[in-house]
Parts: structure tokens; sequence; C-alpha cells
């Protein structure tokens, strides 16, 4: 449904956006924040599903700037890259200001929400706490939602959702976070690993991914979406 275009960006950088238009009556905009790998097909469908929702769907394809049109598996060299990317060349602050530029971009529509996976559920949270327009925001399993928590309370409504088996994210420091009972966010723990809402990899746990789906498009309605 969705087509990849180009959007100029705060920095006057020209970057692919997944654009999703919503089908039947739409309920808001949707920042959709991928993972480490790129704008992958499995972000291109998740966005397609919100939008058959009733979202129109952002998906701003963050790492452009460094690698142009980065797409990666999930094993090998492109993990490696994929690391790379996230953790040593492209800025987490540059993510949040080009999250803003597609907030900005459809925010005089109606409500804007934003969901994030693995690296873009860190940003999701960073929005929720950081970004202007936000109306809510759902986290998937972002490794420094801990980190962001012990710096500041969510502005906007946020859901937060980590496996309890993810080997990459203590359970100590979704506790943590638990433990701040913030009166603007919740956080659900399910019975899988890392990346369990993603049909890709081999932590996918259907029942945990429609649970959260459920969850979230009922944080959204409950906020205007």
């Amino acid at each position: 449904m969705g087509t990849m275009e180009r959007m100029a960006m705060a920095d006057g950088a020209e970057i692919g956006v997944y654009h999703a238009v919503p089908q039947g009556e739409r309920r808001g905009g949707l920042v959709l924040v991928q993972e480490i790998f790129g704008v992958t097909d499995h972000i291109r469908d998740l966005a397609d599903e919100y939008a058959a929702d009733g979202y129109e769907v952002l998906a701003p394809a963050l790492f452009d700037r460094e690698h142009p049109g980065f797409e990666a598996d999930y094993t090998g060299p492109d993990f490696d890259r994929a690391i790379e990317l996230a953790r040593k060349l492209h800025p987490f602050d540059q993510s949040l200001t080009d999250v803003q530029t597609c907030i900005d971009a459809l925010r005089d529509k109606g409500p804007v929400f934003v969901v994030g996976y693995c690296y873009g559920g860190s940003v999701a949270w960073a929005a929720a706490t950081k970004l202007d327009g936000v109306a809510a925001a759902s986290a998937y399993y972002g490794s420094m939602i801990p980190r962001f928590a012990e710096e500041a309370a969510p502005r906007a409504s946020v859901i937060a959702h980590f496996g309890r088996h993810d080997h990459g994210i203590p359970m100590e420091g979704v506790e943590a976070v638990i433990a701040k009972a913030f009166p603007t966010a919740e956080v659900f723990v399910y019975e899988a690993g890392h990346g369990f809402n993603s049909d890709r990899r081999k932590d996918y746990h259907e029942p945990s991914a429609d649970l959260a789906k459920e969850r979230t498009l009922a944080l959204f309605r409950a906020n205007g979406g």
C-alpha cells in the first residue's frame, strides 16, 4: 500500500520515508520507527498494517545519511553493519530530530502517535519524553529505555513492551522502570524474547505480538486515535 518517498529533514538532508495512507476513516498520524536493520520489508509491512487500521504512517529511514537505502538481515555482516550504524555512526539525537520532522508533517491533520521497535523502541520512549506533538507512544523492547527512565518522566502517555527472556535487556532494568511508577507510562512484560513482534525472527511469539498490538491500538484510541 505504501510508497518510499524523499523528505527534507530539519538539517536540510533528504532521507527516504515510507509513507502509507490510511484505509477507511483516518484515525490519526503515526511515526513508525525502525529497528537497527533499516526500513526493511518487515517495517514496511507493519506500516501497511497500521494504515489498514486507519493511520497515516511515516517510517523514516534514519540511517540514510550514513548508509543510503540500508536494509539488513538479522545475521552476519549485515548485523555487524547495523550495530555499527546504530551505536557508532548515527547520532541518537538525529533520530529524534527526524522523528520530530515527521510528527510536524502530520500534526495539522490530527493526533500523532509514535511506535518503535528495538532501536526504534528507545526512540519512541524518548519521543514521549522529549518531543512536541506526541499524543501517545508505544515502545517495543528498547534497550535504552531503562537509562532514559532514570533521566526524566515521559510527558506523553507511553507503553513499553519487553520480553522476559530478552538476553539483551536485563529484567533488573525493566523492573527499575516499573518501580518508577510514572503516571504517564505502563510497562508490560511478555513470556518472550527480544524481537518477539517480528515474524522474520527466531524469537517471534505470535500471542505476545498480538497482545502488544492490541494494547498499542487501545492506547492510541484512548488518546484521540
